[in-house]
């Protein structure tokens, strides 16, 4: 292994945190971050000059310079025995609590994760890592303030963990290599599996992760090198380390074939996930017109246009190619007071699943274990006996490049209520993530990052665009900051005026949200800028 260097860890103290934080496997994050920090320094640049090149009129297209891979007879390795069955998947933070929820929940794996549905908080990070450490051995228990206390039903049949670590363009800051941030993909990554592949593999399991935020094929390239070297460092066979990449960028959706080929001997599928992905839609696009300005994004459905040809395209590229196909997420959160509502909710989830086992999906998302049971029911029906449908290829399925960007085809309104929706909601969740809950629930719905994405750049869009709403009301910065004001005294009438005005972060989650929704600049993560409130906070 290459030398550490000088690696610098500086947060707040966390409990246990000697368990993960250990010599060894800070050596290991180093020397991840001596030979792959900089490869991911020049791939951000890349999703510069790309996004100035749109902004200048260009469109995308699938790459004429990887028609061979298009079109090449090739597969990518058949799933691990502990990833053939995905009917049902639960997604979460490591939160200890949800964690050992998720793990008793039934489900066939854990998204455990370290990016959306978390927080950047020191506590999170590191408290994540040991959460994740003793989810793996079966040793995770939690005693509530209350003094309820959690723990695994049984440790024998829990769902197979697969942690989602951060993007590729998140630093961490609490960590540093000579004087500068590493990647905090590179040390999510590295701690949990200095830590764990070992005890995964002696389970019959193994080092299995989600990948988000991907915009090319050269990203997912970085990623097949940086677990090459991984195995290699650890003394794990080549291939052991298996990952889902989530389709949830524009530019990734053209590029579908040449991410699992870069992947290859790692690669186990792709996900299909909304929010992000007509967030992208949004940040890349945002300068190119009335066409490309969606309506209330709770309008837009898995069914439109631009979104069937994009999860169509999914399903066969991966059966195609022997992966796994994973749908998108069932947000809802059941009532314990209102069963109609529920009814309602349920039957939304039960079509929404049905058309994704329909078009073929091997599985799909849920985030709450109440619906775990209905999950797995609808895609029994379509399975089987079966563990999967990779045996369903989808040659009717033609998907060219103006399918894909067929934003103008969108059914759908603009409307006054989804300006309030936007604004009221991304308020709250930016006022959850900056108190350290990224999986915030919300008018019954489980909303993590991606909620607060497409919530700013929507309303980004419909003012940097003049949009119309219902009414002939044309969206202006006058009108976006009349419904802010409206929208934040209804949080202060909802919460209590006292302890609203008690708690600063509801001052400073309105300031983020407005800063990025009405700014000229658009900021490509709203995380980011909240993350530097958030380190403010913790040295203050």
């Amino acid at each position: 292994m290459a030398a550490s260097g000088t690696l610098t860890v500086d947060g707040p103290a966390v409990e246990r945190s000697d368990e993960v934080l250990t010599p060894d496997a800070l050596d290991f994050v180093a020397d991840l971050q001596r030979r792959f920090g900089a490869r991911r320094d020049e791939l951000l640049r890349a999703r510069v000059a790309r996004r100035e090149a749109l902004a200048a009129g260009d469109t995308l297209d699938f790459l004429p310079e990887t028609a061979d891979v298009r079109a090449g007879d090739w597969t990518v390795p058949a799933p691990p025995a502990a990833l053939l069955d995905r009917r049902v998947e639960i997604t979460g933070p490591t939160d200890r609590k949800m964690a050992i929820n998720a793990l008793n929940s039934g489900a066939k794996v854990w998204l455990a994760d370290l990016e959306d549905a978390n927080t950047p908080h020191w506590r999170n990070v590191v408290g994540g890592q040991v959460t994740l450490r003793d989810a793996v051995r079966g040793t995770i228990a939690y005693t509530s303030p209350e003094g309820k206390h959690y723990a695994l039903r049984d440790a024998d049949a829990t769902p197979v963990i697969v942690p989602r670590p951060r993007g590729w363009h998140f630093d961490e800051a609490h960590v540093t290599l000579d004087g500068a941030p590493v990647v905090a993909a590179l040390l999510d990554f590295g701690l949990f599996t200095f830590h764990n592949a070992h005890e995964l593999l002696r389970q019959g399991r193994g080092p299995y992760f989600y990948l988000p935020k991907m915009e090319s094929h050269l990203e997912a390239r970085l990623w097949d090198d940086v677990f090459t070297h991984g195995e290699e460092a650890l003394g794990l066979d080549h291939g052991t380390i298996r990952a889902t990449v989530l389709i949830e960028t524009i530019t990734a959706a053209f590029e579908m074939d040449e991410i699992l080929y870069e992947l290859r001997d790692h690669a186990a599928g792709l996900n299909a996930g909304r929010w992000d992905y007509l967030f992208s839609i949004i940040k890349n696009f945002r300068d190119a017109g009335p066409a490309f300005t969606l309506p209330d994004r709770n309008d837009v459905t898995m069914n439109a246009p631009m979104m069937k040809a994009y999860s169509d395209l999914l399903v066969a590229t991966c059966h195609r190619r022997g992966a796994m196909a994973i749908g998108g997420m069932a947000a809802f959160i059941p009532s314990r007071r209102d069963a109609e509502a529920n009814e309602r909710a349920f039957a939304k989830v039960r079509a929404d699943k049905s058309r994704e086992a329909s078009a073929g999906f091997d599985g799909s998302w849920v985030a709450h274990p109440d619906l775990v049971e209905l999950c797995a029911e609808v895609f029994g029906e379509s399975l089987g006996g079966r563990p999967n449908q990779l045996d369903r290829q989808r040659p009717d399925v033609s998907v060219q490049a103006g399918d894909l960007l067929a934003v103008a085809a969108t059914p759908g309104d603009r409307t006054t209520a989804g300006l309030r929706g936007n604004v009221s909601v991304g308020i709250q969740y930016l006022h959850a993530w900056l108190a350290g809950n990224g999986a915030a629930a919300i008018d019954n719905l489980m909303e993590d990052a991606a909620t607060a994405e497409i919530s700013r750049s929507q309303v980004w869009q419909w003012l940097h665009n003049d949009v119309t709403l219902d009414g002939g009301v044309t969206v202006t910065a006058d009108l976006v900051g009349q419904v802010v004001a409206e929208e934040y005294a209804a949080l202060r009438a909802a919460v209590g005026e006292e302890p609203f005005d008690a708690d600063p972060l509801w001052g400073l989650a309105r300031e983020l949200f407005v800063g990025s929704a009405v700014s000229d600049d658009f900021p490509d993560f709203l995380t980011l800028p909240a993350y530097r409130a958030v380190l403010a906070g913790e040295r203050s």
